[in-house]
């Protein structure tokens, strides 16, 4: 008699157990993940003020990668997260795609070069930073996400600090160098991502044999292309906004704009890494956030962290001003006016890692696309109307709220529709 009253209650505390247990690999996983994107923050303020203070130039290397197989790399993804053991398969695609996608890399490259570079920067040293970013430093992302997919997130993180640590000390060693000039950076930039690209490949790639099975890939490729498509119009909208900004509000403007947005920029690597991780049991569930109470609780939370991690650095900077550099210092009174600005960015970003969760690429893309032209018509409104700079930096929350607000209006009307497949 007693042995059967006990049994309910065993099997509660059974299910408590499993509970916690199970919540407690989650919240395991999370700082494993959380650790790598600290540490990566730290070396990607050394890398900001080593460049911020000796480099002027924008680089275009880290959109141009994304064409890098054709975006790929998304594929490898999935195929990490949900079968891994089709990782040499899709790795194998990964190669081939890469190879025959240099031609377009390099016509992009060239095109790129024309319109923003040509007579200010020599082409070998443009080419040598997009060969850096886009041969060296893309591959090595690809061993983060390989891991990041099969829940290695250790791993990853001991991966991501090194990496970042072997570019911020390629960029304090330009510092120190005797010349600043972009084409002595180039070589900088290539010795610290082949070193990166060694480290990785070296000791934290899965061994699995390569085999190709082109149906594979070809099956696969207009969800690539989509991709990274989304990633090139990302990339390329953020470089417009601050010529935007240069062509209408001049250089002063323009260079206090970047630096608010490089800020905003750096409150966003804890929230990618949750991200990340919910984008994996989407993948899984894409049916996950059917509930409205756990959306804008995810969304409360989000906003939150971005807008506290650009207080705390508008904090740092306010008693601190020279805490990144000379260059920062002149924007440092600026950042606290544009509080809600991180976590409204932010937000747009995940909102479009939903989507891709979702398999619905081309509806993220096209969703993109619709943001940067709305961006590009506000920001023209408010650098056309408004003179002052404090009050125009201020707007920008009204800006990025606006962008939200579509954004929210365009991703969860959406994700009405079945999840796509993959």
């Amino acid at each position: 008699m007693t042995q059967a009253s006990d049994m309910p209650q065993r099997r509660s505390f059974a299910r408590i157990g499993h509970f916690v247990a199970t919540r407690r690999k989650l919240v395991f996983d999370y700082l494993s993940a959380i650790s790598g994107a600290g540490g990566r923050l730290v070396f990607s303020l050394a890398y900001f003020v080593a460049l911020a203070n000796t480099l002027s130039i924008a680089e275009f290397g880290i959109m141009l990668s994304r064409i890098l197989a054709f975006g790929f790399i998304s594929a490898l993804y999935r195929t990490a997260t949900i079968r891994p053991n089709l990782i040499g398969t899709f790795t194998a695609g990964f190669l081939l795609l890469g190879v025959l996608s240099l031609p377009f890399l390099a016509a992009a490259s060239y095109i790129v070069y024309l319109i923003f570079f040509a007579g200010t920067v020599p082409l070998s040293a443009f080419a040598a930073i997009v060969f850096a970013e886009a041969l060296l430093w893309r591959p090595v992302e690809v061993a983060l996400i390989v891991n990041n997919g099969l829940g290695k997130f250790g791993r990853a993180a001991v991966l991501a600090i090194l990496a970042t640590a072997l570019r911020a000390v390629g960029a304090i060693l330009f510092m120190l160098a005797a010349q600043h000039t972009i084409g002595v950076w180039s070589l900088f930039y290539i010795g610290a991502n082949a070193a990166s690209l060694i480290v990785a490949f070296a000791f934290f790639y899965p061994r699995q044999r390569l085999r190709l099975r082109a149906e594979l890939y070809f099956r696969r490729l207009a969800d690539s292309i989509y991709v990274a498509g989304s990633e090139v119009l990302f990339y390329l909208q953020m470089e417009f906004d601050k010529l935007l900004v240069l062509s209408i509000g001049g250089p002063h403007l323009a260079g206090i704009y970047a630096i608010i947005m490089r800020l905003v920029d750096l409150t966003a690597i804890p929230i990618r890494t949750f991200s990340m991780m919910l984008v994996q049991r989407m993948m899984r569930a894409p049916e996950l956030l059917s509930r409205l109470a756990v959306k804008s609780g995810i969304e409360g939370g989000v906003f939150l962290v971005s807008m506290l991690a650009l207080a705390s650095l508008g904090i740092v900077l306010h008693f601190f001003p020279n805490a990144l550099g000379r260059n920062v210092a002149e924007a440092a009174p600026l950042v606290a006016l544009a509080i809600c600005v991180p976590g409204l960015r932010n937000l747009v970003e995940y909102q479009a890692e939903l989507l891709f969760a979702r398999g619905q690429t081309a509806v993220r893309a096209i969703n993109l696309g619709l943001l940067a032209g709305l961006k590009a018509v506000l920001l023209t409104y408010v650098l056309t109307t408004i003179a002052d700079t404090a009050n125009l930096v201020l707007s920008l929350n009204i800006v990025f709220l606006l962008l939200y607000l579509a954004s929210t209006l365009l991703t969860y009307s959406a994700m009405r529709r079945p999840a796509k497949a993959i």
